[in-house]
């Protein structure tokens, strides 16, 4: 026991060490998580075809109506064959970022055996991100995203999805916000099921791909012409595309869409 009178009845700091007084000093506020996101992205769009996957996002950060950001890149390669697509919160998605990175460079400084053997597979990177965004959730301070995981394993290609909730699935086609409602037909068009992949090439994959973006840049107020673009295929390996642009765009449907504002129909 410390008898000093300044420190009487406090352990003896001989024993236990000195009293830790920033404990005293805490904030006036209780612990505060992210309620909404604020500054976002929207959608990422990927589908299979025959010999790897294709991945597509635009370069925009929203502050709500206001599109207020044009050059946030949210595709991001990760070792050698696989590509995360991120959509939602732009703040959370800068932290996924740097936990890949990480990821990445801890395992290049622990792998001992040839580059091959422990290399970051998509399916590695997959479970690593939907168990950080379970657990995100179960502490009640998710990581407000939806991530796509694309990439070739094994000689196939590799597509799945996870929320801020933590639900993973995996399909041939995969969107996250609002392509969700409006590319996935288009995609699915081509690719429905399985079985469908193999007869899909890159050149109509990638044609799919670019026509969707084009109805996205059309009825998503939230998304920009400019956009970023990764094939991950088994033979040519990682092709990642920056700054492309929506082209072909024709605006005469316009004005036949009725109901908004003052019309007369």
């Amino acid at each position: 026991m410390n008898h000093d009178p300044f420190s009487w009845g406090r352990p003896s700091d001989e024993t236990y060490g000195a009293y830790n007084d920033s404990i005293a000093h805490t904030s006036p506020f209780p612990k505060m998580n992210t309620q909404q996101p604020i500054i976002t992205g929207t959608s990422v769009i990927s589908m299979k075809y025959n010999n790897g996957v294709i991945i597509a996002a635009d370069n925009l950060g929203a502050y709500g109506s206001l599109l207020r950001f044009t050059d946030v890149e949210r595709l991001f390669p990760v070792g050698k064959n696989t590509v995360v697509g991120i959509s939602g919160d732009i703040s959370d998605m800068q932290h996924i970022e740097e936990m890949l990175s990480d990821l990445e460079i801890e395992n290049n400084y622990d792998n001992s055996h040839a580059e091959d053997d422990e290399a970051l597979k998509p399916s590695y990177i997959f479970e690593y991100l939907s168990t950080v965004m379970y657990q995100r959730r179960s502490k009640m301070n998710p990581l407000f995203n939806a991530l796509i995981v694309a990439g070739t394993e094994n000689g196939e290609p590799f597509l799945k999805y996870v929320n801020l909730l933590g639900v993973t699935y995996s399909s041939p086609t995969l969107a996250t916000g609002f392509g969700a409602h409006l590319a996935v037909p288009l995609l699915r068009r081509v690719i429905d099921r399985e079985e469908d992949v193999a007869k899909t090439d890159l050149d109509l994959a990638q044609k799919t791909i670019l026509e969707s973006m084009k109805v996205l840049y059309y009825r998503d107020a939230r998304s920009s012409r400019k956009f970023s673009l990764a094939i991950i295929d088994k033979d040519q390996g990682l092709i990642f595309k920056q700054g492309l642009q929506v082209e072909n765009m024709n605006w005469n449907f316009a004005k036949d869409i009725k109901g908004y504002g003052t019309q007369k129909v």
